[in-house]
């Protein structure tokens, strides 16, 4: 059986003798609005020799939202965050999908909402949308650290409370 979007063959069905979990689906982002958006022109740097984006350049792309939605949304400066602070906010899980390609001089949104708090960690849901045409969604979970001994701690209660206040209105 082959994936409905891509064509590759399907991963087996759940519950097979062997191989990888089936990943969660991920929500779709087309129609509404991400809680947190950014919008962005999709630029030659970008882009591979076929004049597409290099997949690689969105998780670039993505990690930039993080930076500006901790910034902006949750109103903690991303580099006193890693810089007087010590805390880091590495990622340990990255699940990813790409519907669709995007094009140099495309203008793209990017956008993002809480889908979990946990204790030390938090899952973002990410999404690329053109228009009404959905790009990529990825499912992100990153880990509260402390960068001198790169431990897991617990998420900072500033930033958990702002966490909750972001995602509560949603």
């Amino acid at each position: 059986m082959t994936h409905p979007r891509s064509g590759f063959a399907a991963p087996p069905p759940a519950g097979a003798a062997s191989g990888p979990a089936e990943p969660v689906p991920l929500r779709p982002i087309v129609g509404s609005p991400m809680p947190f958006e950014r919008p962005l022109q999709i630029r030659f740097a970008h882009c591979d020799p076929a004049g597409i984006v290099f997949f690689p350049q969105y998780l670039v792309m993505i990690n930039n939202l993080v930076e500006d939605w901790v910034s902006d949304a949750l109103g903690v400066p991303y580099a006193a965050l890693l810089g007087r602070r010590r805390t880091g906010m590495p990622t340990v899980s990255l699940q990813c999908e790409f519907s669709a390609i995007s094009r140099m001089g495309d203008d793209v949104m990017l956008g993002l909402r809480v889908e979990r708090v946990g204790t030390k960690s938090i899952t973002l849901q990410i999404g690329c949308r053109c228009g009404d045409e959905q790009r990529m969604t990825i499912r992100q979970v990153l880990v509260f650290t402390d960068l001198d001994t790169h431990r897991a701690i617990d998420i900072p209660p500033d930033l958990r409370s702002a966490i909750e206040r972001f995602a509560s209105k949603a």
